[in-house]
């Protein structure tokens, strides 16, 4: 057991040498001291897995010891050994998190068999705190942006409840990521996230994923099966790709929400779920209500909390902070050579426009790590469609004339991209450029600039773009 090594502190020379000559002999490293506060400064310079503590002890006593310990490293294993059992220091050291607790003269068998016990425990909790560590970094949500620190504050709050919420955005933005985190940060996090991809399980086959189904109750049933959300108790169900629900199961899984129950398919049994519902979609569900393929009810019970989860095109300021993110995870997963990108490459990154989001970004980082042998990564290692990224003008030099024409084809250009950029925000893009709201209303109107009909501009900006009178923009001069 080289890899655990065990700290014994006890004021009686003879128990030291005796516990260490056992110990020892079944390959565990030993350290010892007769004092509490030495034992302190040597479990906080070796490490130790497991701490033999005596009780009863000259000045800094046992108690004294296990409680600064515990607070030092909880994952450490502390056994209590004592010449004097008492029931009130044994209750107290359990309280405080004593593994066990030993009786002066100590048996060799006893003493063996608690340390291994202790050993495995400590073996299993440095997996799951390892697997943990891992988890939390492969699902991190990465950024800085004022969009991302935002999400993050929605997050914690939406987290303290047990409210359904409706993750929306597109594909490869970390709508799952979004929703590990609710359950993490939750009160039901000690339980089970169950994910579920709506648009993977074939329509026939999804409602005895969703819910069960009892042996021989249709075709190829061979054995009874537990449904996701049964699964799922006192933990959280994640539906991803909720838009594609049929209407059969759409009308089950309204069931769950309003009733907490569920049917397994082939039974007449009703069962009790506790369950809390994360769902996510890249569909516009108010459209597909107009189309008759969501239902209206089930979109108001999933949509209690909505979460927007931003493109990447949104926040190109966290691009650099998601390459150094992946760089570094994939470096440790794999074990590759220590790679770095130059400038010159991330900002070609930052000015690409990425239509697969954060997934795509992830996925150039680990082919480009993969294909490039040198330790930088450049602009030259790019692939082609990202190297050919500069914007054409709508109009060529040579078409143009006069100055009169040029001004004007120009300054369209220019509002046309700044209003996109902003979302068609008249107050943020007038700041942004430093022109005068009246003005930029103006140059609007002047240059027939043509607004989408779904834009997500603020509500003064709506009006002058819809041809009404706004309270809002009467007489506005500055920015």
């Amino acid at each position: 057991m080289k890899d655990i090594k065990v700290l014994v502190i006890d004021d009686e020379k003879n128990i030291l040498k005796s516990v260490k000559m056992v110990l020892s002999y079944e390959n565990y490293p030993v350290i010892t001291t007769n004092n509490g506060l030495e034992g302190i400064d040597l479990f906080k310079k070796t490490k130790p897995e497991i701490v033999l503590l005596d009780v009863k002890m000259p000045g800094f006593n046992g108690i004294q010891v296990l409680k600064q310990m515990k607070e030092i490293n909880h994952l450490s294993e502390i056994i209590m050994i004592s010449g004097h059992s008492g029931i009130k220091e044994a209750v107290e050291a359990s309280k405080l998190g004593a593994f066990d607790f030993l009786e002066k003269p100590i048996s060799r068998e006893k003493l063996i068999l608690t340390i291994r016990n202790a050993s495995e425990k400590v073996k299993l909790l440095k997996e799951n705190y390892s697997l943990k560590s891992i988890t939390e970094k492969k699902y991190k949500i990465v950024g800085k942006s004022s969009l991302i620190l935002k999400l993050k504050q929605t997050i914690k709050k939406v987290s303290k409840t047990n409210s359904t919420t409706l993750i929306m955005g597109e594909s490869g933005t970390g709508k799952e990521l979004i929703a590990r985190s609710i359950h993490n940060q939750s009160t039901r996090n000690k339980n089970k996230f169950v994910q579920v991809n709506c648009a993977a399980i074939p329509e026939e086959l999804i409602e005895s994923e969703l819910f069960g189904h009892e042996k021989g109750s249709f075709t190829g049933a061979y054995e009874k099966k537990i449904g996701k959300f049964e699964n799922a108790h006192k933990g959280s169900v994640f539906l991803d790709e909720v838009g594609d629900l049929s209407l059969k199961a759409q009308a089950k899984v309204l069931r769950v929400l309003e009733e907490g129950e569920i049917q397994v398919v082939g039974s007449s049994q009703i069962k009790k779920v506790d369950v809390r519902i994360i769902a996510a979609t890249n569909k516009n569900l108010n459209q597909e209500i107009k189309n008759g393929d969501f239902r209206e009810d089930l979109f108001f019970r999933l949509n209690v909390v909505p979460i927007y989860s931003p493109p990447l095109r949104e926040r190109k300021e966290d691009i650099p902070i998601l390459i150094e993110h992946f760089l570094n995870y994939f470096l440790n997963e794999n074990n590759y050579k220590i790679k770095l990108f130059s400038e010159d490459a991330i900002n070609y990154f930052i000015k690409y426009n990425w239509k697969g989001n954060v997934r795509e970004l992830r996925n150039l980082v680990e082919r480009l790590l993969i294909m490039i042998d040198s330790e930088l990564i450049t602009e030259k290692d790019l692939p082609d469609y990202m190297q050919d990224i500069q914007e054409k003008l709508p109009f060529t030099f040579q078409d143009i004339k006069i100055w009169k024409d040029f001004k004007s084809k120009s300054e369209k250009y220019f509002l046309e991209r700044k209003l996109k950029e902003f979302n068609y925000s008249i107050a943020q893009t007038s700041k942004e450029i430093q022109l005068t709201r009246s003005n930029l209303y103006k140059k609007v109107e002047v240059l027939d600039i043509i607004v989408p009909d779904d834009l997500k501009a603020d509500e003064e900006s709506r009006h002058f773009y819809n041809g009404e009178e706004s309270p809002d923009s009467a007489g506005k001069g500055g920015s």
